[in-house]
């Protein structure tokens, strides 16, 4: 992946999705036939029903702060997608809290692990349903419950953050997206040989496609992470999968791009109602450089062996501090901080376990760059399933 580009997982899911979408809409294959068809495709998953109340643009000043959540889920109702035997939870695997600046000038993510406990709050499925509130539940089951609008709920009961907008992507609806661009390059370390979930990958950089490309963002059980790793590779996937969608292969075959966007809609449930409206986010973000949009896991540690939540994750006191800089309009890092490795190629780490407590999850870019050593780089890139660059 070396010669791909190096803003790597820092490319955050949303300007994964949105600017492919704009994209495929202005680039000469945007015919209203073909446009009415994408915003049919969209998935509705309602308006959020906030705790926290939104602030007001003021009428000559400037903009507020964007805070957007996106969601990768994992719905396996549909032909062929139970490839590990499990049923359609439509849980939310992946969950990123994306804060972009009054300014639109810069943005950075904060990703959210699906086993970590949290309080839910009360709150309306889309069918009209209520969903009790609960204590120490997982991260994801506010999605399987009430969907993106019960999730986007919780993260405001979580951070006290207003969500502005959601925007969730059914993994089991991206294998026509993988095929339509011609498939996704990507380095595997280790050869993946999971019987109890059926999911085999020979090791090697290999063209994924379809049922394989599904499999490698799907599987969780082949790396000491497991969720955590899965979370890395699925970010790592749509980076590559957004190079290859950005690539003149791609740009310049109209009937390739327009099979993409199709299949793109169709995989997209969001608040925002049309393509239109995908659209004018994407021109919100029109001066964000997606190769300086940082990214970071929320910190957090596994709950110890013999504990009654062991397998699970806490979130950590210190998360405090990123919520009170989204909601100050803050960057992550203060201009004083230690230089971090924000160019760090494709598959290099954006978190990983801090050597003096091994259960604690924290990031390279909290450290001086200087004292990640290739080691740790590559036993990071192991643990995680990625190919190391050290």
């Amino acid at each position: 992946m070396g010669s791909e580009s190096r803003s790597g997982t820092r490319t955050v899911v949303l300007t994964v999705v949105v600017t492919m979408l704009f994209l495929a809409v202005g680039t000469g294959i945007g015919t209203w036939a073909f446009y009415d068809r994408l915003n049919r495709n969209l998935g509705s998953g309602g308006d959020i029903h906030h705790l926290v109340d939104e602030p007001e643009d003021a009428a000559d000043g400037p903009k507020q702060p964007l805070n957007i959540l996106i969601l990768g889920t994992d719905g396996r109702d549909c032909d062929g997608c139970s490839i590990d035997g499990e049923g359609g939870s439509g849980g939310s695997d992946s969950t990123i809290l994306l804060h972009v600046a009054a300014d639109r000038e810069s943005a950075y993510g904060v990703s959210i692990p699906r086993d970590a406990l949290v309080d839910r709050p009360e709150c309306t499925a889309p069918d009209g349903t209520t969903i009790p509130a609960a204590s120490d539940v997982m991260w994801n089951e506010a999605y399987s419950l009430g969907g993106p609008i019960c999730t986007a709920r919780q993260t405001e009961l979580l951070t006290g953050i207003p969500i502005d907008h959601y925007l969730a992507l059914d993994f089991a609806g991206f294998r026509g997206m993988v095929d339509a661009v011609g498939g996704v390059r990507i380095c595997i370390p280790e050869a993946i040989d999971d019987e109890e979930h059926n999911i085999f990958l020979p090791a090697g950089t290999h063209n994924l496609r379809g049922k394989q490309a599904l499999d490698y963002v799907r599987n969780r059980s082949s790396t000491p992470n497991a969720d955590l790793g899965r979370m890395r590779r699925q970010q790592y996937f749509l980076t590559a999968l957004a190079t290859k969608v950005l690539s003149a292969g791609t740009l310049t075959r109209p009937s390739r791009l327009a099979s993409f966007a199709t299949e793109l809609s169709r995989s997209i449930t969001t608040d925002i109602g049309s393509v239109a409206g995908l659209a004018d986010l994407a021109g919100e973000m029109r001066n964000v450089d997606p190769g300086s949009i940082e990214f970071e896991t929320v910190p957090n540690q596994a709950f110890p062996e013999g504990d009654p939540h062991w397998g699970r994750l806490r979130i950590l006191p210190e998360a405090d501090e990123l919520w009170q800089r989204m909601l100050a309009d803050r960057p992550l890092r203060d201009a004083a901080a230690p230089a971090s490795p924000t160019n760090a190629p494709t598959n290099a780490p954006t978190s990983t376990a801090a050597p003096t407590n091994p259960e604690v999850s924290a990031s390279p870019d909290d450290v001086p760059a200087e004292s990640v050593t290739p080691e740790e780089r590559e036993k990071d890139a192991a643990d995680n399933g990625l190919c190391s660059t050290a």
